[in-house]
């Protein structure tokens, strides 16, 4: 599955746009893990906690992204963003989403 943010992919056209696709992931950190990042927030600076967490979700939302443009018989995904919103004080909720197309390569034979 080829994944771009831009509206074009080199070397390949659109043969076939199938729609919109996206995955959502909502993640919580547990109490542990809130309590060290709480602490950590107090010093300044990045919060390694949150960070893998995110990191973890984004790459959760874009498995179930491809699977749902799979689904859709696409071998591409443009324009992919993301997107986040929090839920409450403890939860995460992490969108990747795109347009699920049909590719085919535009490369000369030899």
């Amino acid at each position: 599955m080829i994944i771009v943010t831009s509206e074009n992919v080199a070397g390949y056209r659109v043969r076939e746009t199938k729609g919109q696709v996206f995955g959502v992931v909502v993640r919580s950190r547990g109490i542990g893990g809130n309590i060290m990042a709480g602490l950590r927030s107090l010093g300044g600076g990045e919060i390694p906690e949150y960070t893998q967490l995110l990191e973890e979700a984004r790459r959760h939302a874009i498995d179930r992204m491809v699977e749902n443009a799979t689904a859709m018989g696409a071998n591409g995904i443009v324009m992919m963003r993301f997107d986040s919103a929090e839920i409450g004080q403890t939860m995460s909720e992490i969108v990747a989403y795109g347009t699920a197309v049909v590719l085919e390569s535009v490369a000369p034979a030899h």
